[in-house]
C-alpha cells in the first residue's frame, strides 16, 4: 500500500540524510600526489557536523605501490576507484529507493523492457533480463570505461596514476562520427559555468556522499538478503526481500560454481 512505501521512503531517506550536507571548502587543490597531502586533504574534509573526519588507513594501502604505478600513482589509483564506486553507489541508493515509491509502485514508466515483470525488487528486475541484454549493458559500460581509461587519445587527457585529476572523465562530446551532442559532465546547458573553487568544493562533497551512499547502499542490499542484518531497517513493514545472490549477477542465466 502506499503508506508503506511511504514509511520506507522516509526511513531511507533519514538515514542518509547526513551524506547530503556539504563541508565546507577549504583551499582549493588539484590532484593529489603524495601520503601528506592525501592526510591534508583527509583533515580537512569535514563532516555534516563540521567536524574533521580524519585520515583512516588501516591497511597502510597509502604506502603502497600497486603494479609497479609508484606510491603517487597508487594512490591517484586508489582515489579514482573511490571516486568512481561512490558514483555507482550513489545512483544505485537512488534507484533502489524509486522502487518503493508510490509514484513507482513498482511499475516500469518508459516502455517495458523484454524480460519486465511488475512489483518486483530491484534485484529481481536484473534477473529477469536476458542474458543477452545483461551482456548489452556490461558491454556499454565496457565501453565508458575504456574512454575514461584514456582510450581514443582524448585531447587533453591526463590519466589519475600519472598525476591526473582522479574521478576526471574526458569529454565525448563531438565523438562517435561527431554524432554526440553533449558530455556526460553536463549533459544539458542549465547550470551556470563554475569556479575553480566551486568545482573544489564540489569534488569534496561528492566523496563524502558517495562513502556515505556505499554504506547505504550495502544496508539495503544486505536487509533486503537477511531480515533484521540492518535493525535501522528491520522494523520497516513491507520493506523489499530477495532471496538470491547479489554477487553472481548471472545466477539466473547460468553459473559456474
Amino acid at each position: 500500500p502506499p503508506i508503506r512505501r511511504q514509511k520506507i521512503v522516509a526511513a531511507l531517506a533519514l538515514s542518509g540524510a547526513a551524506a547530503y550536507v556539504a563541508p565546507v571548502a577549504p583551499k582549493a587543490t588539484t590532484a593529489l600526489n603524495s601520503k601528506a597531502e592525501l592526510e591534508a586533504l583527509a583533515m580537512s574534509n569535514t563532516d555534516a557536523l563540521g567536524q574533521s573526519m580524519g585520515f583512516w588507513d588501516p591497511l597502510g594501502l597509502a604506502d603502497g605501490d600497486f603494479w609497479g604505478l609508484g606510491n603517487e600513482g597508487t594512490i591517484g589509483y586508489l582515489r579514482h576507484a573511490e571516486i568512481k564506486h561512490g558514483r555507482v553507489a550513489m545512483a544505485g541508493f537512488l534507484g533502489f529507493i524509486a522502487q518503493c515509491t508510490p509514484l513507482v509502485n513498482g511499475e516500469h514508466a518508459a516502455a517495458p523492457y523484454r524480460g519486465y515483470v511488475a512489483g518486483v525488487t530491484p534485484q529481481e528486475q536484473w534477473d529477469n533480463i536476458p542474458q543477452a541484454g545483461k551482456l548489452q549493458i556490461i558491454a556499454f559500460v565496457g565501453m565508458l570505461e575504456s574512454y575514461g581509461e584514456g582510450a581514443g587519445n582524448p585531447d587533453g587527457y591526463t590519466h589519475y596514476t600519472k598525476g591526473g585529476l582522479p574521478g576526471f572523465y574526458p569529454s565525448i562530446k563531438g565523438k562517435g562520427a561527431g554524432q554526440i551532442t553533449f558530455d556526460l559532465y553536463k549533459p544539458f546547458p542549465i547550470f551556470p559555468e563554475q569556479s575553480e573553487a566551486q568545482k573544489e568544493r564540489g569534488r569534496r562533497v561528492e566523496v563524502n556522499n558517495g562513502r556515505a551512499a556505499m554504506l547505504g547502499l550495502m544496508s539495503l542490499l544486505s536487509a533486503s538478503a537477511v531480515p533484521g542484518s540492518v535493525p535501522a531497517l528491520s522494523g520497516i513493514e513491507g520493506f523489499p526481500q530477495y532471496s538470491g545472490n547479489v554477487m553472481i549477477p548471472f545466477e539466473g542465466d547460468f553459473t559456474l560454481f
